[in-house]
């Protein structure tokens, strides 16, 4: 298996984050164990594509998202494209291979009352779990970072004086974000409260535990679960949800899509569009209000 070398490609050539290339490697040793188990000690380059179907179907049968089965898929098949590209391998098992459908969720934000309601209404104490989760929802919502940027973020990419952050996104690219006053303040309340915690092991890091060790995802999802479970009805209730929920309602309020692209850290439009199909239902519903002709 050339599995370091592939890495080193994704990480050097690729720029991919290594939180990426962890989920890549993952997804190819979980193949690499169904093809053992499956095909003896047959090799990941040497099966066809009858077996990849194999997999495929056992995936879901297991109840696995076709969205995960395409990422896992799209793993694989980096990984036979490097073969090809270092001459291991001579043609690529997934070449004329199609996507599993997907249907077309629709992401419902969290309304401006409800952002409201988990900011205002909700018993933030003036601990150090209190400021910490308390900045943790105003970052996401003032920022619309992305949960493993919001994990990532280090004690040297805050200015304070200049109320910027430096967030480091996917593919290692960095864009800088501003801080509202009211998040400026929650922030040097948490850093207060950090700097009284008895034992600071990941001390680069903005965000820890009690124990003073960097935050992870499920926590990460799990504050803000539980923050809105008590301010909102929705069913779902995730970090991406306050992006998404940043977006929508800066949109709503007049927002150039460009700079919305630019906060978001969309290397595209096309990726920052699919926010604004709330605010097409905002304006519909201002147009019907305020047009003369709407009560006809």
């Amino acid at each position: 298996m050339l599995f370091n070398a592939f890495a080193d490609y994704l990480l050097l050539e690729k720029n991919y984050s290594k939180l990426t290339v962890k989920a890549y490697r993952s997804d190819l040793e979980s193949f690499q164990n169904f093809v053992k188990e499956e095909y003896g000690s047959k090799s990941i380059k040497d099966v066809n594509y009858p077996q990849i179907r194999t997999w495929i179907v056992s995936l879901v049968e297991a109840g696995i998202s076709n969205r995960s089965i395409n990422r896992k898929i799209s793993s694989l098949n980096t990984y036979y494209k490097f073969l090809l590209k270092v001459g291991d391998l001579q043609q690529n098992p997934l070449a004329k291979h199609k996507a599993l459908k997907m249907s077309k969720k629709v992401q419902v934000p969290f309304s401006q009352q409800e952002i409201e309601r988990a900011l205002l209404v909700l018993d933030f104490d003036d601990s150090f779990k209190g400021l910490r989760d308390k900045l943790i929802i105003e970052l996401f919502y003032s920022t619309g970072i992305r949960r493993i940027e919001l994990i990532e973020i280090k004690l040297s990419a805050i200015n304070l004086s200049k109320k910027t952050i430096k967030v480091l996104g996917k593919r290692n690219k960095e864009r800088i974000v501003p801080l509202l006053n009211s998040v400026k303040e929650t922030l040097i309340n948490y850093l207060n409260a950090r700097s009284c915690l008895s034992e600071i092991n990941d001390s680069e890091y903005l965000f820890l535990t009690k124990k003073g060790v960097k935050i992870y995802e499920t926590l990460v999802y799990r504050i803000i679960n539980d923050y809105f479970s008590q301010a909102s009805s929705k069913v779902k209730k995730s970090p991406h949800i306050l992006r998404h929920s940043f977006a929508t309602h800066l949109l709503n309020q007049g927002a150039d899509l460009n700079a919305v692209k630019e906060l978001l850290g969309h290397t595209s439009l096309a990726a920052t569009q699919v926010y604004t199909h709330n605010s097409i239902a905002e304006l519909k519903k201002v147009h019907l209000k305020a047009h003369p002709r709407s009560k006809k």
